[in-house]
């Protein structure tokens, strides 16, 4: 059960990532400082994304 909350966890920061990543993509400026938060920003929340959905995916229920 606590793999399921933290793979739910995971994949909730990954969408916010993805969601932070997507508003400074659309309000950036031209500076080289944007692209690397925009960078960090989405490929963290891809990582997070993914591992929580591999989590969630790879735990089974013991109902």
């Amino acid at each position: 059960m606590e793999k399921k909350i933290f793979g739910i966890i995971l994949t909730i920061a990954g969408a916010v990532g993805l969601i932070v990543s997507a508003m400074y993509f659309l309000n950036s400026g031209t500076g080289i400082r944007d692209y690397k938060m925009i960078a960090v920003y989405g490929i963290l929340g891809l990582i997070f994304f993914f591992s929580g959905i591999g989590l969630m995916r790879s735990t089974k229920d013991k109902s």
